[in-house]
């Protein structure tokens, strides 16, 4: 027990002997000092006073060697906090004012990725997603040939697939909400957008289901008109998929419109 007290005790020493330095260090004006310390914390991982130290030695040393050394270590210091607006805006900064440093290519891809790592769940707003995009292709368009372009196009591949689940359940939430002119409307641009996507057999079915409800609830003078449509839209659907678990429902959509188009003729509301 008393080796154990000795030893706690001798960590408890060093440990106010080395903040009482730093503090010393940090709000004296010897900078080679504030260089070592700053150095030193950096390898320890001790970001927070590597921060610190780094921003005061880049602010008396802007434009050297010195300078531009710490404005990165700044960065990549705040990146290591997770402090990601942050150190996003430094890595940004970096890469204009020092765009042929041999760190520029590992900054502007870090500072995509502070982007990135911004991105928030499908559900919330995507403004910092669409950025990120943005952020990875203008790596990619600056160091096509770094061993980071495959990251990169993987990380943007993971992106997209946010944004379109994103779309994907926005326009379910006007079908649930039964404002079927919206879902139709954000179904369509689904499909435009994300061609390829594996939803887009199901976003189809949903356009064309809402297009038919909208239909069913319309104005007498618009019925006409939106059954027609419907019909367009269930033909479309069976014919490029002539295999799919929702072709019943979407035979009962035509031949409902056909029979709505049929009774509209007869009573002679077509417009």
């Amino acid at each position: 027990m008393r080796s154990v007290f000795i030893f706690l005790l001798l960590i408890g020493v060093v440990s106010i002997s080395s903040c009482s330095n730093y503090n010393k260090i940090a709000k004296g004006d010897d900078y080679e000092q504030k260089k070592i310390y700053a150095d030193k914390f950096y390898t320890n991982e001790q970001w927070d006073r590597s921060a610190t130290l780094y921003e005061q030695i880049y602010q008396r040393y802007s434009k050297g060697p010195v300078g531009e050394e710490s404005y990165f270590r700044l960065a990549k210091s705040h990146y290591m906090m997770e402090d990601y607006y942050l150190a996003g805006y430094y890595f940004k900064s970096y890469s204009e004012r020092f765009f042929l440093s041999p760190f520029s290519e590992e900054a502007t891809f870090l500072g995509a990725m502070c982007a990135v790592k911004n991105s928030p769940n499908y559900t919330l707003d995507q403004t910092e997603t669409r950025s990120a995009l943005s952020e990875l292709q203008n790596f990619i368009e600056l160091y096509p040939q770094s061993n980071l372009v495959d990251s990169c196009n993987s990380i943007m591949d993971r992106l997209r697939s946010k944004l379109e689940q994103k779309a994907y359940e926005s326009a379910k939430l006007y079908d649930k909400m039964e404002n079927y002119r919206a879902s139709v409307t954000a179904f369509d641009s689904f499909v435009e957008e994300y061609p390829t996507s594996d939803k887009r057999e199901e976003a189809l079915f949903l356009a064309t289901k809402s297009q038919f409800l909208l239909s069913q609830n319309s104005v007498e003078s618009k019925k006409y008109d939106r059954f027609e449509e419907t019909i367009k839209r269930s033909r479309k659907f069976a014919s490029l998929f002539p295999n799919s678990k929702y072709l019943k429902d979407i035979e009962s959509f035509r031949e409902k419109s056909e029979k709505e188009l049929e009774t509209i003729r007869k009573t002679k509301i077509q417009p």
